[in-house]
C-alpha cells in the first residue's frame, strides 16, 4: 500500500497549489481519502475529505470556499486544490485513506489505515 503526496511548496499569500495523491496496493475506489495538516507544535487536523464515490465531501470551516477536493478513481487519484492561500495553511500535508462510510467518523485521523509522507506547503505573507 502506498499513498504519495505532490505539488506542495511555496506560494505567497493570496496564491494557489494543487496537491494530489497518488494510491496504490489498495481498491482505491472502495476508500475514502481525506487530507490533514500538520503545523509545528499543533495537532493533526482534518481539511478536507471525500467518500469513495466522490458525491460526498466534507471541507473544515478554515478552508470552506477556498480548497475543494476532487477525485479520479480511474486513475487512483485524489487533488485538492488550494486557493486564497493565507500563512496559516502552512503545515505539511498529508493524504490518507479509509474504509469507513460514515463522513463525520473520518474527521478523526485514528479512522485511517494508509497515510501518505506528507508535502510541505509553506504560504508566505
Amino acid at each position: 500500500v502506498q499513498l504519495v503526496e505532490s505539488g506542495g511548496g511555496l506560494v505567497q499569500a493570496g496564491g494557489s497549489l494543487r496537491l494530489s495523491c497518488a494510491a496504490s496496493g489498495f481498491t482505491f475506489d472502495t476508500y475514502a481519502i481525506g487530507w490533514f495538516r500538520q503545523a509545528p507544535g499543533k495537532e493533526r487536523e482534518g481539511v478536507s475529505i471525500i467518500s469513495s464515490g466522490g458525491g460526498r465531501t466534507y471541507y473544515a470551516d478554515s478552508v470552506q470556499n477556498r480548497f475543494t477536493i476532487s477525485r479520479d478513481n480511474a486513475k487512483n487519484t485524489v487533488f485538492l486544490q488550494m486557493n486564497s492561500l493565507k500563512p496559516e495553511d502552512t503545515a505539511v500535508y498529508y493524504c490518507a485513506a479509509s474504509s469507513t462510510v460514515i463522513l463525520s467518523a473520518l474527521r478523526t485521523p485514528s479512522q485511517y489505515a494508509y497515510w501518505g509522507q506528507g508535502t510541505q506547503v509553506t504560504v508566505s505573507s
